[in-house]
């Protein structure tokens, strides 16, 4: 099942000369419509600027062109926010530079938007044009006006807007996510029919024109006439996206039909224009060959299914969703994907060629590094990590097996199998758990069941790095045993000072942040952890007093052992004489 929808827009200028309101919508084909949705938007300009028609225009046509270019991995929260802060600047800035500091005129409008993506609607909105759902005969009010009653006349009715698009430094917009069922009605309406037309009035119109099977290019002309008819002086704009069908819940991405399944693959095999070179690792998983483009004679490296993974559809998914991350996303210290530039006959990924280790067999090969080479490891690790969380993309699975370092000591990120992308996973029913990663090294929340955040990424990060410089783990093995947050927030950090190793005092604090099992009490961002890792952070400069408990446990039990040794002593002593 796909996501079909059906798209009625109508806005005319009604008793005024000029209209002042612009609306309009896309309903892309696929597989645009499964990765970014439709988009529908509505504005409306201020009546008192000479110029706000064009504000409208350009707020509605820059917001259907210029989302559907963000990022594929991007969720839609933050992609349409950023397409509409990028707006909401130019207008004030034309503005400021036209019509200086006067409220009333000035490139300002009204702007409602749906976006409508899986099974879920979106809706951005700023201003007094209104959004509504009509469901099962039902109309609900979904948006707030942005108005404010004008100074010395509350209660007259005299009022003024508030917020817009394109009015003041900053934007101000409400966003909500709204899950759809089918015959859902989305619709957006202007001051000019919501005013003049009552709740009651809109409902009875909507439920006469459904139970007929109206078609929604004439049911918004309707509403419009009938603001008209109820002697509205406004622009009136009408625009009603109906949901006529939606896709299955918690889909996994489709596969082409088209495609094979590879058997395993020999030595000296020719596969899909590809010569085998050799096998590079085999698991339950998958499959890993380097091979030669017989056409470019490009080396690269080529992953299959396992054959035991070969019914599992979700696992041959998320296989190619390894290959669909690494092609849009771009760092140094990624994985980059390989385009032979010819249609793919099979289910496969294809990667660049990395000539060095896996950071496990470095550690094994450096059992006591310096400080200064794990924090380089590191940091570039950290960089990769933020390239993927720029573009909403959480790796889930960070360890030293899915690391590789080249021989000219460049850190890669390689194994993607686990990330969670946020414009594919917010379409589909929300709380399904992707999974924890690998036990030692996720994050408490994520062992708990709880999804993932870029937290979650920052303390498996941190994890690594204490791994690497002590061979060990900040809680032993007690963390990925624990049930509930009470017990993981009872469990102490081993500081590395215990371990006798050198490590400054300001470093482990950094690290005892980073690993907190509370997520709130960690660094909130990623970059600043990647900071404090190479600058002492004065709050960590002065040493505080640890109990000799924490700081050398064998030593205090065997010290209290004496104490109780030599009060039993006293006792019996005195017992005797």
């Amino acid at each position: 099942m796909t996501l079909q929808l059906a798209l009625g827009i109508h806005s005319c200028a009604g008793r005024k000369t000029l209209n002042q309101d612009f609306c309009a919508g896309r309903i892309p084909e696929e597989p645009l419509l499964s990765s970014k949705g439709a988009a529908v938007a509505l504005a409306d300009g201020i009546s008192s600027s000479t110029v706000s028609q064009i504000a409208s225009e350009t707020a509605v046509s820059s917001f259907l062109e210029d989302y559907y270019c963000t990022s594929e991995t991007a969720s839609v929260q933050h992609a349409g926010r950023q397409v509409l802060q990028a707006t909401h600047a130019w207008l004030y800035s034309q503005s400021q530079q036209i019509f200086g500091h006067d409220p009333d005129k000035g490139y300002v409008c009204t702007f409602s938007s749906w976006v409508v993506k899986g099974r879920f609607a979106y809706l951005f909105h700023i201003g007094d044009s209104r959004a509504y759902l009509w469901r099962a005969g039902n109309l609900q009010l979904l948006s707030n006006d942005h108005r404010q009653p004008a100074a010395g006349h509350t209660g007259s009715g005299q009022s003024y807007l508030s917020k817009a698009l394109g009015a003041g430094p900053k934007l101000q917009l409400d966003y909500q996510k709204i899950e759809l069922q089918q015959g859902d009605i989305l619709l957006l309406l202007t001051d000019g029919v919501y005013e003049a037309l009552t709740a009651a009035a809109m409902s009875s119109l909507l439920l006469a024109n459904t139970s007929a099977r109206q078609d929604m290019p004439s049911l918004a002309e309707q509403l419009t006439a009938a603001a008209y008819a109820a002697g509205s002086t406004d622009n009136l704009s009408a625009l009603l996206l109906q949901v006529q069908q939606l896709p299955a819940a918690e889909a996994p991405p489709r596969l082409d039909e088209r495609w094979q399944l590879a058997a395993e693959l020999q030595t000296g095999a020719v596969f899909d224009g590809f010569y085998v070179i050799r096998p590079l690792y085999q698991s339950h998983r998958s499959h890993v060959y380097l091979v030669r483009d017989t056409h470019s004679q490009q080396v690269a490296v080529l992953k299959t299914p396992a054959t035991e993974q070969m019914a599992n559809e979700a696992h041959l998914a998320r296989l190619l969703l390894e290959d669909w991350i690494a092609l849009r996303v771009n760092s140094l210290h990624l994985i980059r994907a390989v385009s032979s530039g010819r249609e793919r006959r099979y289910i496969y990924t294809l990667s660049e060629y990395i000539d060095g280790q896996t950071l496990q067999q470095w550690h094994l090969d450096h059992p006591k590094p310096s400080v200064e080479q794990v924090r380089q490891i590191i940091l570039q690790v950290g960089k990769g990590l933020q390239a993927l969380h720029r573009a909403e993309v959480l790796h889930q699975d960070l360890r030293p097996e899915n690391i590789m370092i080249t021989h000219d000591g460049v850190v890669k990120i390689i194994d993607l199998g686990s990330a969670s992308v946020a414009g594919l996973t917010e379409q589909y029913e929300a709380g399904s758990v992707l999974g924890v990663g690998t036990a030692m090294y996720a994050a408490p929340e994520c062992l708990l069941g709880n999804n993932g955040t870029e937290r979650s990424d920052l303390y498996s990060l941190a994890v690594l790095f204490y791994y690497l410089l002590s061979g060990g783990f900040p809680y032993g093995a007690k963390m990925a045993r624990c049930r509930n947050l009470s017990q993981q927030q009872a469990l102490l950090y081993q500081p590395l000072a215990a371990e006798a190793l050198p490590v400054p005092h300001w470093l482990d604090a950094t690290l005892q942040k980073a690993l907190q099992p509370d997520p709130a009490k960690r660094y909130q961002e990623l970059s600043a952890f990647l900071y404090d890792v190479q600058h002492p952070n004065p709050a960590y400069l002065s040493k505080p007093f640890r109990p000799l408990l924490q700081r050398d446990p064998l030593r205090f039990w065997q010290l209290l052992s004496l104490l109780l040794l030599l009060l039993n002593l006293s006792l019996f002593y005195r017992l005797l004489s």
